[in-house]
């Protein structure tokens, strides 16, 4: 389904050239999950930002090969370019609000993306909107739907978020840190709510991470990076029981332990 092959993704300053994605290969199979686990600047944004061709300047995608279904990325033009993005590639950022536009409601962008990539119009466009405001489980989704941004919640928004990158029907969802703003019984729903529509639509997810606890309970595959490397990858249950590189055993290790007090009488 998606095939990188010696992706390089390089940021040009005065001073230096920055290396934020640096000779890195990988797959992603049909119906599969990929995490990918970094610290920040790792470049693991850049990957996601790169497969969408979405790099802009400084930045710059120096070389290699991004094959979606078979046809590179980086050679399409932009009326086949529109139609990967945002419609057979979906995808979700940290942070919801900097996704939505303040002066439109909710329910109109969500009918915008939908007449983009579906090519309904008016009231049909909307009511696909409802549906898939329902399909998020957005309480009372009708009277929701005229909301504004800011009148809804962090955990709403991110519903919003992943209900537009839905219009498309999208074949793969690029999860670039969706529940790092939020709290963690949220954060637990919105992942729970992305494996429910995965296999509800068939769809492979990436996603993108800095924290390992996410990963094994999401996701089948990890590739883990650092300075814009791939330093190891395997599948989940792998390298929890045995990994390889130092950095991946740092990673774990940083995984927040539960402590159990006694409770006197």
């Amino acid at each position: 389904m998606l095939t990188v092959k010696n992706l390089k993704t390089y940021f040009y300053t005065e001073d230096k050239i920055v290396k934020a994605v640096d000779d890195v290969s990988f797959n992603v199979a049909e119906g599969e999950t990929l995490g990918i686990v970094g610290e920040s600047g790792s470049g693991k944004s850049t990957v996601a930002l790169s497969i969408l061709k979405l790099i802009s300047s400084p930045g710059k995608i120096v070389s290699g090969e991004i094959l979606w279904n078979d046809k590179d990325v980086l050679k399409m033009q932009d009326e086949e370019l529109r139609r990967v993005r945002g419609g057979e590639i979906g995808m979700i950022f940290q942070d919801p609000f900097s996704s939505l536009n303040p002066v439109f409601t909710i329910g109109d962008q969500i009918a915008e993306a939908v007449s983009l990539h579906q090519g309904l119009k008016g009231q049909g466009a909307r009511d696909k909107a409802i549906d898939l405001l329902e399909t998020v489980h957005i309480p009372n989704a009708f009277n929701r739907a005229k909301g504004y941004p800011h009148q809804w919640s962090g955990g709403m928004r991110q519903r919003a978020v992943l209900a537009m990158a839905l219009a498309g029907n999208p074949e793969l969802l690029i999860a670039d840190e969706p529940t790092t703003a939020l709290d963690v019984t949220i954060q637990a729903e919105i992942l729970k709510l992305i494996k429910e529509i995965q296999n509800k639509f068939r769809m492979s997810v990436i996603f993108i991470t800095h924290n390992f606890a996410i990963v094994s309970g999401t996701c089948d595959r990890v590739m883990v990076m650092k300075d814009g490397k791939l330093v190891e990858e395997a599948r989940v249950p792998g390298i929890f029981k045995s990994p390889k590189d130092a950095y991946t055993k740092k990673l774990l290790d940083a995984i927040p332990k539960p402590r159990w007090r006694g409770v006197s009488s």
